[in-house]
């Protein structure tokens, strides 16, 4: 049930705080990483998991930060996923919504691509480098 007015959703007689915190779990997310993407601490993201009511406009800032539809995270139950879960059996994609990767493993997969572009660049110019040599060496024979 919802009110309009209120812009207060309760789902179900769901507990709407305990629906981010299955979600957040499941898509792999940790609390600091979610209050990063809310622009809030991970203090406030923890007390949002224990309220039972939460606003549409945070419920939509939370869906968009876990990059999942609001009906979702509104809907969600355990007894569902657990039967999306066992009912998945092949390999295509079930839906089309991906998780948050932790950023600071992204910014360091970033940094370590960043150094290997490097030092592949470097060994080019170290090659370049001797190939000139060697022609300068040949031509003052």
């Amino acid at each position: 049930m919802h009110t309009i007015l209120e812009n207060t959703y309760k789902v179900n007689g769901g507990h709407l705080g305990y629906n981010v915190k299955r979600l957040r779990e499941i898509l792999g997310v940790k609390q600091e990483d979610l209050a990063v993407r809310l622009n809030l601490t991970q203090q406030s993201v923890s007390k949002l998991e224990n309220r039972e009511h939460l606003n549409n406009k945070t419920l939509e800032k939370i869906a968009n930060a876990m990059n999942i539809p609001l009906v979702v995270l509104m809907n969600y139950s355990d007894e569902e996923a657990m039967k999306i879960v066992s009912n998945y059996t092949d390999n295509t994609t079930a839906h089309n919504y991906l998780p948050i990767n932790n950023q600071m493993e992204r910014i360091i997969e970033l940094y370590e691509q960043k150094v290997a572009l490097y030092e592949r660049m470097l060994q080019s110019e170290k090659e370049k480098v001797a190939f000139l040599e060697d022609l300068l060496s040949d031509k003052w024979k």
